[in-house]
């Protein structure tokens, strides 16, 4: 079979700076395509959308955009790109890609979750094609290892590669967790490999789009431990199983039963310290040392910050009903479905 060009080559100093992994896959992308969907949700993702069409093109039998009202041409993109489009409101990520994997019409064997933002490398393409048809029935999932591109620059360093996250599974056989953030795909059934190919989130927004990004990201993570502290809502504990990447596990572990309890005062500022010093985060440059402040201790400080907001507001609430209504004016989030 004749070989095609696979467009999703990383360019710039994010291509000199392949991981070791990443380029120690070799084969060759045939034509034809794997028995895979792809399901992407998005809301004004006319920036990165035609990238991570282009990505899967070659390698996805059937491709899902899942929007919420974008206002761009994000809807128009998808449609030129091949993929079938389905709207929906959104109320948080998980709520959302349940919805997708319910109502999306996917009649393919595998299915895969990739972010607008994200992109397959050509040599995970290759791994996918090559790999993907002849996994044993027992395997219902493959993990892969995600690399972070900040401001053109591979963060190597501070635990942040590789990220290893279940991200594909045999249609029917994953479940997402029903949390407000940091949630993960886990298996029903069976068990895990791993691919090596590159797999990147390489966001080609600004700063201000990094930090309200995050903004919003901290309120949803606030209410998750607030949640574990009051039991607002019932949480889905699937993480202590054997059900998704350990790495996964072990940060979810470490986080719930040490992180949080301790004033977030102190955790934020030793987190950031343990990932710049410890593991060495220090050696991705300045671009580095704005992403590790940014994402490892303002971040984290923030997400503690809102805490203890929501926290006091919740004391003074007389009712459940005003404690909730409270809480989602604080959070800006929708609770009234949960």
């Amino acid at each position: 079979m004749k070989p095609i060009h696979h467009p999703c080559l990383l360019s710039g100093s994010s291509l000199r700076e392949q991981s070791s992994a990443s380029a120690g896959f070799k084969g060759t992308l045939m034509t034809g395509k794997a028995n895979l969907a792809v399901v992407i949700l998005t809301f004004n993702e006319a920036l990165h959308l035609p990238r991570a069409l282009k990505c899967v093109d070659s390698i996805a039998r059937e491709v899902f955009v899942v929007d919420s009202g974008s206002t761009d041409d994000t809807v128009k993109l998808a449609i030129a790109g091949g993929a079938r489009v389905l709207q929906h409101p959104f109320q948080n990520y998980a709520k959302q890609f349940d919805w997708a994997l319910t109502n999306a019409p996917i009649s393919a064997e595998w299915v895969m979750r990739l972010d607008a933002d994200e992109v397959i490398e050509a040599d995970l393409a290759t791994e996918i094609m090559d790999r993907l048809p002849g996994l044993p029935p027992d395997v219902t999932g493959v993990n892969l290892k995600r690399k972070t591109i900040f401001q053109g620059k591979f963060i190597r360093h501070g635990g942040r590669y590789p990220l290893t996250l279940l991200r594909v599974w045999r249609r029917g056989r994953a479940r997402i967790e029903d949390r407000w953030m940091d949630e993960h795909m886990y298996l029903v059934e069976g068990r895990a490999v791993t691919f090596d190919g590159g797999f990147a989130d390489h966001n080609l927004h600004d700063l201000t789009f990094f930090t309200a990004k995050h903004n919003g990201y901290a309120s949803r993570e606030a209410l998750d431990v607030l949640n574990q502290r009051l039991h607002l809502f019932e949480p889905e504990l699937t993480l202590t199983t054997k059900a998704t990447a350990t790495q996964a596990k072990v940060k979810r572990f470490m986080k719930e039963s040490l992180y949080n309890r301790v004033p977030f005062e102190i955790s934020a500022l030793l987190y950031f310290l343990f990932r710049y010093v410890a593991q060495m985060g220090f050696l991705d440059g300045r671009e580095g040392l704005i992403y590790h402040v940014l994402q490892g201790f303002w971040y984290r400080f923030l997400v503690g910050a809102k805490l203890r907001e929501l926290e006091q507001a919740a004391k003074q609430a007389t009712s459940e009903e005003e404690m909730r209504a409270v809480i989602a004016r604080l959070s800006r989030q929708r609770l009234d479905e949960i």
